[in-house]
């Protein structure tokens, strides 16, 4: 998976952060382009703060029964600080290398944070999927942006979140019961398409299963 020719430096200070934010949500494309939806990987990082490293792991799961297919995991050192709203540049490096270990790139990325949900339209799913050009989505367990009404207790119940006037996403309830997960695009994709696919890597659990297993390896990843 190339994305080399399309990457920026990581090393950078605030205000050319923000000016990368800025010019990559026009890059975004928030409509599906994209094929059948096959293989699905999960993206989640982990910072070793004395060693200055941030470590990425990528799983791919097959739709529809949510087997292993492939894990890829990345380390990277850690070039920028803890901003909120500035968290790709510290994780999308090493999702990014970990996405290029891949032997076949996935159908579909759901990153652990948000896409178009963020302050500049920007966040890490939109980030590493303009860069990899891979069709994203953004699953959160917070709020960055917007606001929504009254989610319903059953699963597959949504609300729409909106920021101003413009709809960033949605709060997903993907477990009857449990608290509702953020769902926003991040490239190459629609929300509606997003919904579905997370719901479809949904099982027991409040987070899609491509994402938990994500998690859980990052927690230990090591070289």
């Amino acid at each position: 998976m190339r994305h080399g020719d399309q990457c920026h430096r990581w090393d950078v200070g605030l205000e050319e952060a923000l000016r990368i934010q800025e010019a990559g949500r026009h890059r975004v494309v928030a409509e599906d382009r994209l094929g059948s939806v096959r293989l699905v990987a999960g993206a989640d990082a982990r910072f070793d703060r004395e060693a200055g490293e941030t470590w990425a792991v990528v799983a791919v799961l097959g739709l529809p029964e949510l087997e292993v297919r492939e894990t890829a995991v990345a380390c990277a050192p850690t070039r920028f600080p803890y901003v909120p709203g500035l968290f790709s540049f510290r994780e999308a490096p090493a999702v990014l290398e970990a996405l290029g270990k891949l032997a076949k790139p996935p159908d579909l990325l759901i990153c652990d944070g948000h896409g178009i949900a963020h302050p500049r339209r920007f966040g890490l799913a939109s980030h590493v999927g303009v860069l990899a050009d891979v069709p994203a989505v953004g699953v959160a367990k917070s709020r960055l942006a917007g606001t929504h009404g009254p989610v319903g207790t059953g699963r597959g119940e949504w609300a729409s979140l909106v920021d101003g006037d413009e709809q960033v996403g949605a709060a997903l309830r993907t477990r009857t019961g449990a608290k509702p997960v953020y769902v926003s695009v991040g490239h190459r994709v629609s929300l509606e398409t997003a919904i579905r696919v997370v719901l479809g890597c949904t099982r027991k659990f409040r987070l899609p299963e491509p994402l938990r297993l994500a998690h859980r390896l990052a927690a230990s990843a090591q070289a």
